[in-house]
């Protein structure tokens, strides 16, 4: 009422064609937030802690001792990142950040994007049907896609023509940006592979239930594939800060 803006369209649904419709919009919130880190920095920053979450059920809340369904529960932890670092633990509930409430679990991704890199989180967490605070050092969210844009160690790209694919090994600074104990790492897809749906930036962890350590591993384990390879890949979300894995399978001819 009072003409403030609230969000920033992004993107309209609409069956008419018109601008009537389901509209997406940024938050006015993040959308400030980006505008003075490019115009301080020119560049922009997100926060990430490292935890896999869920939503926070009536029977998880009952289970859990909490007076009623409310905040963002953590599945897993990523091994040294920031909430490792600080004692989160699987299966806590966080309930605020920073003295902000959360009642939704989708509330948390964005409260921590907000943070600053490498200032402190304070997280009101319930554990043990107790509220415990811990505080944690927000790292820093990288972009995925530069990982895949990268020459990494210096190796040159290895094409699997028959596979479409080209992939290099990743360095252990990079496996660590993206939370991975694989080493080989999509660079662009094209024919098979693309059909099949790999993507840039997903880490193949096996081929044909066998592990992959080396693009010449990949390749021999490519050579000894009859008419289709099964790929097991792997990516990193960072709006979630988790990792997910699937299974590909690639058809060779």
């Amino acid at each position: 009422m009072n003409g403030e803006v609230v969000g920033i369209n992004s993107q309209i649904y609409s069956n008419t064609g018109s601008y009537a419709g389901l509209s997406f919009a940024i938050p006015i919130d993040i959308a400030n937030n980006v505008r003075q880190q490019l115009a301080s920095t020119g560049h922009v920053t997100r926060g990430l802690i490292g935890v896999s979450i869920q939503p926070v059920t009536a029977a998880l809340a009952e289970s859990f001792g909490l007076d009623r369904p409310r905040g963002a529960a953590v599945s897993s932890v990523v091994p040294g990142a920031a909430a490792d670092k600080a004692g989160v633990k699987p299966e806590d509930i966080i309930l605020s950040v920073n003295g902000r409430k959360i009642e939704q679990s989708s509330e948390l991704p964005a409260l921590i994007a907000g943070i600053r890199p490498g200032t402190a989180a304070e997280l009101e967490v319930w554990r043990g049907q107790s509220i415990k605070r811990i505080s944690v050092i927000v790292d820093e969210l990288k972009d995925k896609a530069s990982v895949t844009r990268t020459g990494g160690s210096g190796k040159e790209s290895d094409k699997l023509e028959a596979l479409g694919l080209s992939v290099r090994e990743l360095t252990a600074a990079e496996k660590t940006q993206l939370h991975t104990t694989g080493s080989v790492v999509i660079t662009d897809t094209d024919g098979p592979s693309a059909e099949a749906g790999l993507r840039s930036g997903e880490v193949i962890l096996g081929a044909n239930r066998t592990r992959v350590g080396s693009t010449a591993e990949l390749r021999d384990a490519v050579r000894k594939a009859g008419h289709s390879i099964a790929l097991l890949v792997q990516s990193f979300d960072p709006s979630q800060g988790a990792t997910q894995q699937r299974i590909v399978t690639v058809q060779l001819d």
